[in-house]
């Protein structure tokens, strides 16, 4: 097997890359937009591109001999969705859809995608299974739900083996040189706030929950590239696969208790979060039913909120050097 992976520069793709390269050869294809160059081991084929570039990938899918492709590239900002809504279509489905062609007529015979738990939307449950009604909120998560469709029915026409991988919310770091560079979830966030001195700020504390905050099912990075590494297996043991799978804990962090675990790990208590506005669509819970993922693969996740946090901190701080 050779895996084709796309994104494979990026902050979730570099892990996955570093996972799945110990085992099998790889071959990355980014535009290198948000990944860098430098999260790839030595050795790391790296081809600079887009996926909506068809000769391109003509070309990569047979100089490489690609058995099987693993789709992570694409935009993912929901704001930036809402505001650009074409963009964000021709980017996730028109990326995928050519994408898709491309691995058909090549007769690549595996396709595993990166899916979100924004195709959910607001679900009113306890537990989110696989079978929670899709009701996404975003031109984003609407397109990473029509990206499952794609999947699923190239997979059917074409005999591949297909699964999609619902990521609920991704954090950590395998090692600091890995870290998010973004700043748009919570964990980064707090961390540029606390680093500049400043109180972290939590949106909302009247939702029905424990203590009033919103909670998530936080998800290490290292954990979603095991989770690929299973996935790609079975759809290599079963050509008839066609699997959509959560990636999450099954376990609920309320907001303020990540912000405590944050400050813990950073020594930085004395700042009291300040509590804003809600934001627009923020759903009061959302936390993975996991037990599907269990028992289709064998997979279970290792790390718990700390590692996540302790690791994150690392990455931060060899990218934003403070006194702290």
């Amino acid at each position: 097997m050779t895996w084709l992976i796309t994104g494979g520069a990026g902050y979730i793709g570099s892990h996955v890359v570093k996972e799945m390269a110990v085992r099998e050869p790889v071959v990355v294809l980014d535009d290198l937009s948000t990944g860098r160059a430098e999260r790839l081991a030595d050795g790391v084929p790296l081809v600079v591109g887009s996926v909506l570039d068809r000769e391109l990938l003509d070309r990569v899918l047979v100089e490489h001999g690609v058995t099987g492709i693993v789709h992570i590239a694409g935009k993912k900002q929901v704001a930036e969705s809402v505001e650009r809504p074409l963009h964000y279509y021709r980017e996730n489905v028109d990326g995928l859809r050519t994408l898709l062609e491309a691995a058909a007529d090549a007769g690549v015979g595996r396709f595993l995608f990166s899916s979100s738990a924004a195709v959910y939307g607001m679900p009113d449950v306890d537990l989110v299974t696989e079978e929670t009604p899709c009701k996404p909120l975003s031109p984003y998560g609407e397109t990473k739900l029509a990206g499952e469709w794609l999947v699923a029915a190239a997979g059917r026409a074409h005999g591949m083996a297909t699964a999609s991988l619902r990521y609920f919310n991704v954090a950590g770091a395998g090692s600091a040189e890995l870290g998010d560079d973004g700043v748009f979830n919570l964990v980064p966030m707090v961390f540029e706030r606390l680093t500049k001195k400043e109180a972290p700020r939590v949106f909302g504390d009247d939702y029905p929950t424990p203590d009033g905050t919103c909670v998530r099912d936080y998800i290490h990075v290292e954990d979603v590239a095991t989770a690929h590494v299973a996935a790609a297996q079975r759809l290599v043991d079963d050509t008839s696969a066609s699997l959509t799978l959560n990636i999450g804990r099954g376990q609920g962090v309320s907001v303020s208790e990540m912000v405590a675990v944050i400050q813990d790990v950073a020594g930085l208590r004395d700042l009291s979060p300040v509590v804003e506005a809600r934001r627009a669509g923020d759903a009061a819970r959302v936390v993975a039913a996991a037990d599907r993922i269990r028992l289709e693969l064998g997979w279970t996740s290792r790390h718990d909120v700390r590692d996540m946090v302790t690791s994150a901190w690392a990455g931060w701080l060899l990218r934003h050097p403070v006194d702290v």
